[in-house]
């Protein structure tokens, strides 16, 4: 592994999924002016995220997959055919 490419300013950070309300803490570098105050009494820097494996649709199995383009229906097609 090369050296020297990986930054060495990691920190505790307050990920929170804006959409649930869902919050967890991590390491991180992103840089962020604001902070939260933790379960543990702890002040942390607070990172928003628009959205997360807690609101993601795929994750949640709120939604399924569609084949919006239609590729199997052409697929079908193509090759019936063939035969």
């Amino acid at each position: 592994m090369q050296k020297g490419i990986h930054p060495g300013n990691y920190r505790f950070v307050v990920f929170k999924d804006m959409s649930n309300g869902h919050t967890f803490l991590s390491r991180s570098t992103a840089p962020t002016k604001e902070t939260i105050k933790w379960e543990d009494g702890n002040d942390y820097p607070l990172i928003k995220l628009e959205i997360s494996s807690t609101s993601h649709p795929f994750f949640t199995g709120q939604k399924v997959l569609v084949d919006t383009a239609g590729r199997i229906d052409k697929f079908k097609r193509k090759y019936e055919k063939k035969k």
